[in-house]
Protein backbone atom coordinates (compact mmCIF):
# COMPACT_ATOMS: atom_id res chain seq x y z
CA UNK A 1 0.00 0.00 0.00
CA UNK A 2 1.24 3.22 -0.90
CA UNK A 3 2.17 5.80 2.06
CA UNK A 4 -0.33 8.89 1.55
CA UNK A 5 1.49 12.82 1.95
CA UNK A 6 0.13 14.94 4.32
CA UNK A 7 0.30 18.47 4.51
CA UNK A 8 0.06 20.21 7.87
CA UNK A 9 -0.51 23.49 8.71
CA UNK A 10 -0.12 23.80 11.83
CA UNK A 11 1.44 26.32 14.59
CA UNK A 12 2.84 23.49 16.36
CA UNK A 13 3.81 20.70 13.79
CA UNK A 14 5.33 18.51 16.50
CA UNK A 15 1.91 18.15 17.38
CA UNK A 16 1.03 16.03 14.75
CA UNK A 17 3.67 13.75 15.12
CA UNK A 18 1.06 10.95 15.65
CA UNK A 19 0.45 11.04 12.07
CA UNK A 20 3.95 10.39 11.16
CA UNK A 21 4.18 7.54 13.65
CA UNK A 22 1.18 5.99 11.65
CA UNK A 23 2.74 5.59 8.25
CA UNK A 24 2.16 8.99 6.88
CA UNK A 25 4.47 11.16 5.33
CA UNK A 26 4.59 14.73 6.37
CA UNK A 27 5.12 18.01 4.94
CA UNK A 28 4.84 20.90 7.44
CA UNK A 29 4.88 24.59 7.02
CA UNK A 30 3.96 26.95 10.85
CA UNK A 31 1.61 29.32 8.61
CA UNK A 32 -0.97 29.79 5.99
CA UNK A 33 1.08 31.73 3.52
CA UNK A 34 3.65 28.94 3.53
CA UNK A 35 1.37 26.13 3.35
CA UNK A 36 -0.01 27.33 0.06
CA UNK A 37 3.43 27.85 -1.36
CA UNK A 38 4.35 23.82 -0.45
CA UNK A 39 0.72 22.85 -1.51
CA UNK A 40 1.30 24.33 -5.16
CA UNK A 41 4.65 23.12 -4.82
CA UNK A 42 4.52 19.71 -4.11
CA UNK A 43 1.96 16.48 -4.88
CA UNK A 44 -0.50 15.87 -1.45
CA UNK A 45 -3.25 13.49 -0.64
CA UNK A 46 -5.05 15.41 2.34
CA UNK A 47 -4.24 18.60 4.14
CA UNK A 48 -4.21 18.84 8.07
CA UNK A 49 -5.21 22.52 8.85
CA UNK A 50 -5.49 24.20 12.34
CA UNK A 51 -8.42 27.22 11.92
CA UNK A 52 -6.12 29.43 13.71
CA UNK A 53 -3.15 30.70 12.22
CA UNK A 54 -2.64 34.38 12.54
CA UNK A 55 -3.15 36.86 9.51
CA UNK A 56 -4.56 33.92 7.43
CA UNK A 57 -7.10 31.76 8.94
CA UNK A 58 -7.93 27.89 8.54
CA UNK A 59 -11.06 28.84 6.26
CA UNK A 60 -9.17 31.24 4.24
CA UNK A 61 -6.55 28.56 3.28
CA UNK A 62 -9.59 25.67 2.55
CA UNK A 63 -11.15 28.02 0.47
CA UNK A 64 -7.25 29.06 -1.25
CA UNK A 65 -6.95 25.12 -1.68
CA UNK A 66 -10.05 24.23 -2.72
CA UNK A 67 -10.02 26.86 -5.78
CA UNK A 68 -7.10 24.80 -6.93
CA UNK A 69 -7.54 21.23 -6.08
CA UNK A 70 -11.05 20.49 -4.64
CA UNK A 71 -10.32 16.96 -4.72
CA UNK A 72 -7.90 17.33 -1.87
CA UNK A 73 -9.42 16.22 1.76
CA UNK A 74 -9.31 19.00 4.34
CA UNK A 75 -9.29 18.32 8.10
CA UNK A 76 -9.56 21.15 9.93
CA UNK A 77 -8.40 21.43 13.38
CA UNK A 78 -9.96 23.72 15.70
CA UNK A 79 -9.37 24.34 19.54
CA UNK A 80 -13.05 24.60 19.97
CA UNK A 81 -16.34 24.59 17.40
CA UNK A 82 -17.23 28.02 17.96
CA UNK A 83 -16.31 29.13 14.43
CA UNK A 84 -17.50 32.07 12.50
CA UNK A 85 -20.50 31.63 10.09
CA UNK A 86 -18.86 29.85 6.53
CA UNK A 87 -15.82 28.69 8.46
CA UNK A 88 -16.42 25.30 7.46
CA UNK A 89 -17.44 25.62 3.83
CA UNK A 90 -14.55 24.28 2.00
CA UNK A 91 -13.44 21.38 4.29
CA UNK A 92 -13.94 17.93 4.62
CA UNK A 93 -13.94 17.28 8.26
CA UNK A 94 -13.35 19.17 11.57
CA UNK A 95 -11.81 17.76 14.28
CA UNK A 96 -11.68 19.48 17.47
CA UNK A 97 -8.16 19.30 19.87
CA UNK A 98 -9.93 18.43 22.29
CA UNK A 99 -10.83 15.22 21.09
CA UNK A 100 -7.47 13.83 20.54
CA UNK A 101 -5.04 12.95 18.38
CA UNK A 102 -6.55 9.37 17.66
CA UNK A 103 -9.67 10.57 16.84
CA UNK A 104 -7.29 13.01 14.24
CA UNK A 105 -5.44 9.83 13.35
CA UNK A 106 -8.76 8.39 12.67
CA UNK A 107 -10.80 11.32 10.57
CA UNK A 108 -7.53 11.49 8.24
CA UNK A 109 -7.85 7.59 7.59
CA UNK A 110 -11.50 8.29 6.70
CA UNK A 111 -11.03 10.96 4.53
CA UNK A 112 -8.22 9.41 2.67
CA UNK A 113 -9.53 5.54 2.24
CA UNK A 114 -13.95 5.29 3.09
CA UNK A 115 -15.05 8.70 2.20
CA UNK A 116 -13.71 8.42 -1.63
CA UNK A 117 -15.15 4.71 -1.35
CA UNK A 118 -18.46 5.41 -0.32
CA UNK A 119 -18.49 8.94 -3.38
CA UNK A 120 -17.84 6.05 -5.54
CA UNK A 121 -20.62 4.28 -4.40
CA UNK A 122 -22.96 6.55 -3.69
CA UNK A 123 -22.49 7.21 -7.42
CA UNK A 124 -22.67 3.83 -8.92
CA UNK A 125 -26.26 3.23 -6.56
CA UNK A 126 -27.30 6.77 -8.44
CA UNK A 127 -26.98 5.03 -11.57
CA UNK A 128 -28.99 1.91 -10.44
CA UNK A 129 -32.28 1.69 -11.73
CA UNK A 130 -34.89 2.08 -8.54
CA UNK A 131 -38.42 0.95 -9.76
CA UNK A 132 -38.39 -2.55 -10.56
CA UNK A 133 -38.52 -3.68 -14.22
CA UNK A 134 -41.27 -5.39 -15.99
CA UNK A 135 -41.07 -8.32 -17.99
CA UNK A 136 -43.59 -8.88 -20.81
CA UNK A 137 -46.93 -7.69 -20.08
CA UNK A 138 -48.36 -9.57 -17.30
CA UNK A 139 -48.02 -8.76 -13.53
CA UNK A 140 -46.52 -12.15 -13.19
CA UNK A 141 -43.90 -10.72 -14.89
CA UNK A 142 -42.40 -8.50 -12.58
CA UNK A 143 -38.63 -8.92 -12.67
CA UNK A 144 -36.79 -6.98 -9.22
CA UNK A 145 -33.93 -5.51 -10.28
CA UNK A 146 -30.95 -6.95 -7.41
CA UNK A 147 -28.63 -3.77 -6.41
CA UNK A 148 -24.89 -4.18 -6.52
CA UNK A 149 -24.64 -3.84 -2.49
CA UNK A 150 -26.85 -5.43 0.15
CA UNK A 151 -29.50 -3.57 1.50
CA UNK A 152 -27.59 -2.99 5.44
CA UNK A 153 -24.34 -1.69 3.10
CA UNK A 154 -26.28 1.22 2.04
CA UNK A 155 -28.50 2.35 5.09
CA UNK A 156 -26.22 4.12 7.40
CA UNK A 157 -23.75 5.57 4.08
CA UNK A 158 -23.21 8.92 6.44
CA UNK A 159 -21.96 6.27 9.15
CA UNK A 160 -18.49 4.80 8.19
CA UNK A 161 -17.82 3.63 11.97
CA UNK A 162 -20.45 2.28 14.61
CA UNK A 163 -20.69 4.26 17.95
CA UNK A 164 -18.08 1.88 19.64
CA UNK A 165 -15.45 2.04 17.21
CA UNK A 166 -15.66 5.81 17.61
CA UNK A 167 -15.23 5.24 20.92
CA UNK A 168 -12.27 3.09 21.12
CA UNK A 169 -10.98 5.29 18.33
CA UNK A 170 -11.41 8.27 21.24
CA UNK A 171 -9.69 6.54 23.78
CA UNK A 172 -6.68 5.07 21.74
CA UNK A 173 -7.59 1.68 21.93
CA UNK A 174 -7.87 0.99 17.93
CA UNK A 175 -4.74 0.97 16.12
CA UNK A 176 -4.66 1.94 11.94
Amino acid sequence: MATSTLLCIHRDPAQLSLLQENGYDLVTATNGREGLRLFMSQPVDAIVLEYHLGLLDGATIAAEIKQVRPEVPIVMLTDHLELPDGALKSVDALVVKADGVHFLLATVHFVLNVKPVQSREGKTRSQTPAQPRRLGGSRAGVARQQPDTPPAATDKTDEPFSPKTWKSIRNGTTQF
